[in-house]
């Protein structure tokens, strides 16, 4: 008979998890057995995470995928070893975002605490709407949300999780409207003029996506000039106010970037709290990516002016290292969530309770009913860390990518896109066989092949992940973006050596004119 890897039989599996989960929960050694089996796999997956003898990815093509693992449900059940396989192919398969060498994303890294923390809550398996349903998870929040708004200037401010910095951002683009047009709550869009937010071209896209999303129109996102660091112009945000004004447009928020996705660049938000004063126009931070810096006393400069938004998106799932999602959304105005999104339900929120004090209940402040518990996670690291403990990490981010700077200075065939002022590092790679060139259109479309090239192999090899992308007319180029507290110096040198050998490996093939182009790698 065939045995799973803690030694159940495929039919014990079977009736532990038709009769022993259904009715046995805690009577049986049994289901004992399945949790530890599943804890195993998932312990040994964190392991690998932080070897880096195991792969980043074991990537595979879509087909190949769909032939290794069976996705197809059927209408009888499975044996519960075969379930437990499924959870190792899903793990195997799986992009390791816990892994050193990953730097594809805003995120990376494994906080065990906090993951202990995800699994905590999913057990309770409660909604966040009520004091009622989650008591413990409402005062957790209420904790969380009073500490994060004195962190950054907020003294009697209030604030919601929501599943994700793009809901935040249009939790501000909701409320800056209320604000100005509070009849749109009962009236809707046709009771009120044209609108207009103003966002720097740097900006996340879930700006332009809350634009239609609200029926504010992608036209009516309007984008602000960056300088030459990444940063939006206050001059260009300032003519483009009083544009909008003249056409009888009415601009309701504006959103400056702290931490910008690619250049990690920080809008200088004195300058623009001061515009947004002067024309009485609602100011959102996205600190999605770089709030973060408010913990450490030496980078808090890049951050200067925040406690002059009315509202605030600080993603700890990215720098941080909370398990995703965990994004808070701060406002400096208490009661206006409630303002903007309450709405009459006598089922959930009734207002003559006699067993706690209602304004502990939080359901009114959303604009969802059931609410994912994403505080304990985070909670529980806070906890763990303390701020300071928040501080290292940045700290120690900051010491590798200025080690990771400097190599890229003085290595031939590495260039800076930018200065970086982030843990988001931007830079070429230009290979020997185009990099005399001379510096025309030719080169560019030349160079801007690389590192799509060099990704792809990086993808098939495993062994590292790292993004890219073009901006404007920069063609294509590496960013590198480092938030894994596990990430060494070493790290650094073993990517560079990559990149560079990656790179040499494309071949190139002269055309008539004896230029050389892109043909594919050897």
């Amino acid at each position: 008979m065939d045995k799973s890897s803690n030694g159940l039989s495929e039919n014990q599996f079977q009736q532990m998890y038709d009769e022993e989960f259904r009715l046995n929960l805690g009577k049986s050694p049994g289901v004992d057995d399945f949790i530890f089996g599943m804890v195993k796999i998932i312990v040994n997956y964190m392991k690998n995470c932080h070897d880096r003898q195991t792969k980043v990815i074991e990537f595979k093509q879509p087909e190949e995928l769909s032939e290794l693992i069976n996705f197809d449900l059927k209408d009888k059940p499975e044996n519960l070893a075969t379930i437990m396989n499924y959870c190792r192919e899903t793990l195997n398969y799986s992009v390791k975002t816990g892994h050193p060498r990953f730097y594809n994303q805003l995120f990376s890294g494994i906080d065990a605490v906090a993951l202990c923390g995800q699994w905590l809550s999913s057990a309770a398996n409660t909604s966040t709407y009520t004091y009622e349903v989650a008591p413990v998870f409402v005062l957790m929040e209420k904790a969380v949300l009073k500490h994060m708004n004195g962190l950054v200037g907020f003294t009697d401010g209030d604030g919601i999780f929501a599943p994700g910095g793009s809901i935040s951002n249009m939790y501000a683009m909701s409320l800056a409207r209320h604000v100005k047009f509070p009849n749109c709550k009962m009236e809707g869009l046709s009771s009120l003029p044209r609108m207009a937010v103003l966002t720097s071209e740097q900006s996340h896209y879930s700006i332009k996506k809350g634009g239609y999303f609200m029926g504010i129109g992608l036209n009516n996102i309007i984008l602000i000039k960056c300088d030459s660091r990444g940063r939006m112009m206050v001059s260009d945000l300032e003519e483009k106010i009083i544009q909008l004004q003249s056409q009888g447009i009415v601009p309701f928020m504006v959103n400056a970037t702290c931490g910008t996705t690619v250049f990690g660049a920080f809008d200088p938000l004195e300058g623009i709290a001061d515009i947004c004063k002067k024309y009485g126009i609602w100011l959102h931070a996205d600190a999605a990516w770089g709030g973060a810096v408010i913990l450490l006393k030496e980078k808090r400069h890049l951050v200067k002016g925040l406690e002059r938004a009315d509202s605030i998106t600080w993603n700890p799932h990215k720098f941080m290292g909370v398990p995703l999602q965990c994004s808070a959304f701060l406002v400096k105005r208490k009661g206006l969530l409630e303002d903007c999104h309450m709405v009459p339900v006598s089922y959930i929120f009734q207002q003559d309770k006699m067993t706690y004090d209602i304004s502990y209940d939080t359901g009114n402040k959303s604009i969802q009913c059931g609410r994912h518990v994403d505080i304990m996670k985070l909670w529980l690291s806070w906890k763990a860390k303390g701020d300071s403990g928040f501080a290292r990490k940045l700290d120690h981010a900051y010491h590798v990518s200025n080690y990771l700077i400097e190599k890229i200075r003085i290595r031939q065939g590495f260039e800076l896109v930018i200065e970086p002022v982030y843990v988001s590092i931007c830079f070429w790679y230009i290979p020997k066989a185009i990099r005399n060139l001379p510096d025309d259109d030719f080169k560019q479309a030349q160079l801007n092949q690389v590192a799509p090239r060099i990704k792809a192999e990086m993808t098939k090899r495993g062994n590292m992940l790292v993004g890219y992308q073009p901006v404007g007319n920069l063609v294509n180029f590496f960013r590198m973006i480092l938030s894994n507290g596990a990430t060494t110096t070493e790290d650094m040198d073993f990517i560079l050596d990559e990149i560079e050998t990656l790179g040499e490996s494309l071949e190139f093939k002269l055309e008539d004119n004896n230029t050389p182009s892109v043909n594919g790698l050897s």
